[in-house]
C-alpha cells in the first residue's frame, strides 16, 4: 500500500543565532553556498527516493532561515524534487527578508505558503529575543503577505517570555490579528541547553515564567484566536477552516517523510528513522549525510506515534494503533485521565480536551506508560 508522505529540507543559514535557539544553524551575513547547497540535496533526495513509493504530496523548507536562500535557489530543489502536481510547498521567512520583489519571486518559483517568524510585535521584546526585525518591518512584511497570491500563510508568536505579562501577549494579539492571519503557529519559551539564555538563567540574570503566568498567556492566545475563527487544531498550531499546514498533520499522522539538508531528521515508510550530521561544511563536501540510522521496536514506534497524535485534535487514531503498532492503550489509564478531565476517550479515538491541551505533555507521558502490547 503506498503512503503518502512529505520532504523537509534545512537551510541552515542565518543572520545571527538567536539567544533561545538551539537548532542546527550557521549564524553570518555571508551569503549561503546556493550552489553546493542545490547539489547536495538534490544528490542525497537521490538516494534516498528508492525508499519511497510515488510522489510527495507536501515539502517544507524549515531552518535555519529559507529565506536567505534567493528564490532561483529554491526553484531549482523544487524542480528537482519528485513532487506530486498540486504539492503543498511552504517556507518559512523572516520579516527582514520579505520585500515585494522577493515575494514574487517566491511565488514564481512554486511556493504556495509562507510562515513568517514575527515572535512578537514589540521593538523591545524583538531585541530582548535576538530578533532582527523591528515593528515597522514586522507589520510591512504582513501586509506583504495579506495582499499575495499564496494560497496561505501564516505568522509565528511567542509568548512565556521572562517579565512577560498577558498585557504584553495582548497586544501583540490585536496587532498580529489586524492583518487576519489565516493561521497562527505559538510557541512557549523553553529555556534550551546550551544557549545564551539558558546561560542567563543559571547566573541568575533571567527567570523563566511562572508555570501559572505561562499558562494564563496560552490560555489567552487560546481565547482570543477562537474569537478571531481562529481554531486550535494541534497544541501549538491554529488555523481557520481549510487554512491547515498539511505538512504539518503528518508528523501527527504516522506519514513517512524524508528529511534533507545538515540536522534533517527523517521516517522510511517501513518504519526506520535516521538523522543527518549536524555539520554543514561536511555535509556540502558530499559523501553520506546520514549520521544515525535506527529501526525502532515496534513498541518504541508505538510510543512515537502516541506521543504525537495525541497533540492533534484528532488525537490517537485507536484502530491505527492496533493495526500498524499491534498496540493499545490500557483502559485504566485513558479511563483515569478521562475523569480527571484531561481527555476524551471513545471506541476509535483518544483526543484531549480543552482542559488537556495546555498539559498535553504530561498526558502523553501517561499514555506512553499505559501503552500493551496486543501479541503477548
Amino acid at each position: 500500500m503506498t503512503m503518502d508522505w512529505g520532504i523537509y529540507v534545512h537551510v541552515p543559514w542565518c543572520r545571527i543565532r538567536c539567544p533561545y535557539c538551539a537548532f542546527h544553524v550557521v549564524p553570518g551575513e555571508a551569503s549561503p553556498p546556493s550552489e553546493r547547497f542545490i547539489e547536495q540535496i538534490l544528490r542525497e533526495a537521490d538516494q534516498r527516493t528508492p525508499f519511497f513509493s510515488g510522489e510527495a504530496k507536501t515539502l517544507f523548507f524549515g531552518g535555519g532561515t529559507p529565506s536567505r536562500l534567493p528564490p532561483k535557489t529554491l526553484a531549482r530543489i523544487i524542480e528537482g524534487l519528485p513532487l506530486a502536481k498540486n504539492a503543498e510547498i511552504s517556507m518559512e521567512a523572516n520579516p527582514e527578508d520579505l520585500e515585494a520583489a522577493v515575494l514574487d519571486g517566491l511565488t514564481d518559483a512554486g511556493i504556495r505558503r509562507i510562515s513568517v517568524g514575527i515572535q512578537t510585535l514589540s521593538d523591545t521584546r524583538a531585541r530582548r529575543l535576538g530578533r532582527l526585525h523591528t515593528l515597522a518591518k514586522a507589520e510591512e512584511a504582513l501586509a506583504l503577505l495579506k495582499a499575495s497570491d499564496l494560497s496561505s500563510w501564516s505568522a509565528d508568536l511567542m509568548f512565556g517570555l521572562p517579565d512577560s505579562t498577558t498585557a504584553d501577549l495582548a497586544e501583540d494579539l490585536v496587532r498580529l490579528l489586524a492583518f487576519d492571519p489565516p493561521h497562527v503557529s505559538v510557541y512557549g519559551l523553553t529555556i534550551e541547553d546550551n544557549t545564551p539564555f539558558a546561560r542567563a538563567v543559571a547566573r541568575g540574570r533571567m527567570t523563566p515564567l511562572p508555570d501559572e503566568a505561562w499558562r494564563a498567556q496560552y490560555d489567552l492566545l487560546v481565547t482570543t484566536l477562537r474569537d478571531a475563527d481562529i481554531e486550535r487544531y494541534e497544541v501549538s498550531n491554529f488555523a481557520r477552516v481549510g487554512d491547515e499546514c498539511i505538512h504539518n498533520e503528518g508528523y501527527w499522522s504516522d506519514r513517512p517523510y524524508m528529511g534533507l539538508g545538515p540536522s534533517a531528521h527523517g521516517f522510511y515508510p517501513d518504519g526506520q528513522r535516521y538523522r543527518n550530521l549536524a555539520d554543514t561544511d561536511r555535509y556540502l563536501s558530499g559523501g553520506d549525510p546520514t549520521a544515525h540510522i535506527e529501526a525502532p521496536t515496534r513498541t518504541q514506534a508505538a510510543m512515537d506515534y502516541v506521543a504525537s497524535s495525541i497533540r492533534s485534535r484528532m488525537g490517537i487514531d485507536l484502530t491505527h494503533l492496533a493495526k500498524r503498532h499491534r498496540c493499545e492503550v490500557r483502559h485504566s489509564v485513558s479511563e483515569q485521565l478521562g475523569h480527571a478531565g484531561m481527555v476524551a476517550a471513545g471506541q476509535e479515538r483518544i483526543r484531549l480536551t480543552e482542559d488537556g491541551f495546555p498539559v498535553a505533555d504530561s498526558v502523553a507521558s501517561r499514555l506512553v506508560e499505559g501503552l500493551q502490547d496486543l501479541t503477548g
